[in-house]
């Protein structure tokens, strides 16, 4: 069966098809406006990561390096080792110094406890002086009495022999007259000798006992002279007992320099602060490393990002947390998932806008543009266990936001 088209119906026909192709292409630009505002994409998107510069906080020749330009290492392996005689040097003198100082806070501590032991021995000394004192100024005593005692014996011996010589002297003249018998003039006068000798012991025990006085006198000063002489080299002994202070203090900076050296001496060997790939390496063994001096760079391998700059008017579409798809272009078949991290605040702005910030007020441009460019504003997306050996840092990347 042949169908026939009349010439009046195939203009409507033309007009129908117009209408539907035009209809359809309103209906996909739609759908696909829609879409993109609900997932927003971008091509304008390049791989990211953490990156430190590798620096050694000691100098000198590197004498090890373990590691090649572009590998990959696990967290703690060596990457290079720097000479490190010196820097064991210098913890041996430190310990050595902090072993000297410790033998003479031990000498120190010794010559304190025997200086201690003076001040005890002459606190002893002051004791057995006074004692010393007490028991001369009480010879003192005794000897005092003991001339008091003497001297009475003098006068009493002395009165009875002037009795006896008078009463001799008396009855001798009677003799004579036959008053008095010789018996009596005989017992008389040998009293009277007897009474002398007397007097002359009394005389003898009296000076007996003032001697003995002097030398108590004697003894008891020198016993106060000995009790000065005590205190004062009590005195002397006290103020020659020092303190471990001085020394003592010096114990901190001794061990500050015992750690500072053992730090210096560990900071010889470099090791990888995580996993990491090896880049920028352009140095070989024997080159001279300076402190703070750059050695290569570590690109931290844990986390990759994508940031992809979106147009400002797509942001209200994107929210910290929302899904995400990554594709790179050196491998853009394989969608890796993704999570926003953040989006960006802030963009340096247009200086043909917005002009140029300087102090004071801003320097606004007078021009006007008729086509209105829409700011960009990055958004860092977190990649899900991204493959090592795939993601590098400056890689184009694709990234569409599938929200929550």
């Amino acid at each position: 069966m042949k169908l026939e088209f009349s010439q009046d119906s195939r203009p409507k026909t033309i007009r129908k098809l117009r209408i539907a192709i035009i209809s359809g292409a309103v209906v996909l630009g739609l759908v696909v406006l829609f879409e993109a505002n609900r997932q927003p994409r971008t091509d304008d998107a390049e791989v990211t990561a953490n990156f430190i510069g590798i620096a050694p906080q000691v100098e000198g020749p590197i004498v090890r390096l373990n590691v090649r330009d572009n590998q990959f290492v696990k967290q703690g392996e060596l990457l290079f080792e720097i000479d490190d005689r010196p820097y064991q040097y210098a913890l041996e003198n430190a310990l050595s110094q902090q072993a000297a100082l410790e033998g003479l806070i031990g000498d120190k501590r010794r010559r304190i406890a025997a200086l201690v032991s003076g001040v005890s021995v002459s606190q002893a000394n002051i004791q057995g002086s006074q004692a010393d004192v007490v028991r001369w100024a009480a010879a003192v005593d005794q000897a005092r009495a003991d001339v008091a005692n003497a001297e009475q014996g003098v006068n009493r011996a002395k009165a009875e022999w002037t009795y006896s010589n008078n009463n001799l002297h008396r009855i001798e003249p009677l003799l004579t007259k036959q008053f008095v018998t010789p018996d009596q003039v005989d017992r008389a006068r040998t009293l009277e000798i007897a009474q002398a000798e007397a007097l002359k012991q009394a005389s003898s025990q009296l000076q007996l006992s003032q001697a003995g006085l002097k030398s108590a006198l004697a003894q008891y000063e020198r016993s106060k002279a000995a009790l000065d002489q005590s205190k004062a080299q009590h005195e002397q002994s006290v103020h020659a007992v020092t303190t471990l202070e001085p020394l003592a203090n010096q114990r901190g900076a001794r061990t500050s320099a015992v750690q500072t050296a053992q730090y210096n001496l560990n900071n010889c060997k470099v090791y990888a602060p995580f996993d990491a790939r090896v880049t920028n390496l352009t140095i070989s063994e024997g080159a001279y490393a300076h402190i703070g001096q750059q050695v290569f760079i570590l690109i931290d391998a844990r986390t990759w990002w994508a940031i992809g700059n979106f147009r400002e008017g797509t942001l209200r579409h994107i929210a910290p947390g929302m899904r995400a798809d990554v594709y790179v272009l050196s491998k853009p078949e394989v969608r890796f998932s993704g999570i926003v991290d953040s989006v960006g605040f802030g963009v340096t702005p247009d200086a043909d806008v917005f002009g140029t910030l300087t102090p004071g007020l801003p320097d606004a441009q007078r021009t006007l543009s008729w086509v209105h460019l829409a700011s960009r504003y990055p958004v860092r997306v977190r990649v899900k266990d991204p493959p090592p050996d795939l993601f590098r840092i400056g890689e184009s990347a694709v990234v569409i936001i599938r929200g929550r």
